[in-house]
């Protein structure tokens, strides 16, 4: 399948189930405190997402049945929102999808909750880090394995592993588009594949583990864990090449690095 070129007009479609998607996550990210539980965060995030119009589009996709996955300490990424409330030392990821008019957008971050280890602060740092590395290494011309080696690269440089079989994505009409974007190498020539073009948009998500990089499915046939069984991360932001370089279409007021 060929990866989509976006117009113009299409991008900015884009860019507002983005800019959705990004107000979510600053709202989960403020009331991600002690006592809250993930159940009422997620409901709160779906009432927020139909109030600006749009659908959570998670919600029923491939049978997912809520509108936020809620990752907690060793899930890295899928979690079921539960009855769970919040203690101080944890660390949640939130994974948000929009669906505005046909339009999809797509982001995560993973925050602390009260007081965490400087081991977790460097874990949930490792993930941002990545994120914003991978966007401003982008430029027109470039191979999306390129891209994967040196994210590999930066996580493994940081002494963390990669989350295998999982990956970025393209985005658009979809929620999932063409093309798959590890965050390793897959195979042994960052030379070989696809090169990103101008008017591509897709998902880089870091997915930070910090011993394995195997995954293992829970019991819920969603919620993913790292083999090694430790806490973990996850970042994500859609964007759009724009003028041969990566432009951010789900930023948030809250990034440090945006």
């Amino acid at each position: 399948m060929a990866i989509a070129l976006r117009k113009p007009h299409e991008i900015e479609k884009l860019r507002e189930a983005n800019v959705i998607v990004a107000e979510t996550l600053n709202l989960l990210r403020e009331n991600a405190k002690v006592g809250a539980t993930l159940r009422n965060l997620d409901a709160m995030a779906e009432e927020f997402i139909l109030s600006h119009g749009a659908k959570p589009s998670f919600k029923g996709l491939y049978g997912f049945p809520n509108a936020v996955c809620t990752s907690l300490n060793q899930t890295i990424i899928h979690g079921i929102p539960s009855d769970y409330s919040l203690r101080s030392g944890d660390v949640i990821g939130f994974d948000v999808g929009t669906n505005l008019d046909g339009w999809f957008g797509d982001a995560a971050i993973t925050v602390g909750v009260g007081d965490i280890s400087k081991e977790d602060d460097a874990l949930i740092r490792c993930a941002e880090d990545t994120l914003y590395f991978a966007i401003e290494t982008i430029k027109d011309g470039m191979r999306f394995k390129e891209l994967s080696h040196k994210i590999e690269n930066f996580i493994t440089d940081r002494g963390y592993q990669p989350l295998k079989g999982f990956c970025g994505h393209g985005i658009g009409k979809k929620p999932h588009e063409e093309p798959e974007i590890p965050n390793y190498l897959d195979g042994n020539n960052p030379k070989q594949g696809p090169k990103i073009k101008n008017g591509m948009v897709f998902c880089l998500e870091p997915m930070i583990t910090q011993k394995s990089r195997d995954p293992e499915i829970l019991e819920d046939k969603w919620s993913v864990v790292s083999k090694d069984g430790l806490n973990t991360s996850h970042y994500e932001h859609t964007v759009a090449v724009i003028n041969g370089r990566a432009e951010i279409l789900s930023k948030t007021i809250g990034d440090m690095n945006g």
